[in-house]
């Protein structure tokens, strides 16, 4: 059976995430790898916090304050928006360069993004408890997800530089 480039591409996407969901979900990896990037994570967004004023602490993967807090979980820390970006740019046919530049800059990218969320989900936490909730698992999540498809995207019409064939003559 002779799959078409549609095909191959979502078989292998799919494999890839679910390979490696199941590697994140494993108990030494995420206690050695996730937890201590979600602390970093988490060191950050305080950082940012603090540089505009917001006199918060951070103490393993809670940010807080006399006046709210947040524990970045699994799931708020980008690494399942980093997978898709990974798995959909593994899929992809393209060189190894055009993929590493892929993973790296779409790492970076997502990451970026879910630093302006954890920042904005405790300002809005802090100063409009109401709408937390709905931007938390709502405007957020979707947020997230969108920019992962919109990283592949931008890469794939940009820097992917398809693989070449080799031709028997």
């Amino acid at each position: 059976m002779k799959w078409d480039d549609n095909t191959r591409f979502l078989v292998v996407f799919f494999v890839t995430l679910v390979v490696a969901f199941s590697v994140i979900a494993w108990n030494p990896v995420n206690d050695q790898v996730i937890v201590p990037f979600t602390k970093s994570i988490t060191w950050v967004s305080g950082a940012l916090l603090n540089l505009i004023g917001q006199d918060v602490t951070v103490t393993n993967t809670v940010i807080y304050s006399r006046h709210f807090a947040v524990d970045i979980k699994n799931g708020c820390n980008g690494v399942e928006a980093m997978l898709l970006v990974l798995s959909a740019i593994v899929a992809f046919p393209a060189t190894m360069r055009s993929r590493m530049i892929g993973i790296i800059g779409g790492s970076l990218a997502v990451q970026t993004l879910n630093f302006v969320r954890i920042v904005s989900l405790f300002l809005l936490g802090r100063y409009y408890p109401k709408v937390f909730q709905l931007f938390h698992t709502g405007v957020w999540q979707i947020l997230i997800i969108l920019a992962g498809v919109g990283v592949f995207l931008f890469w794939s019409l940009r820097f992917a530089q398809p693989r070449r064939l080799e031709t028997n003559p």
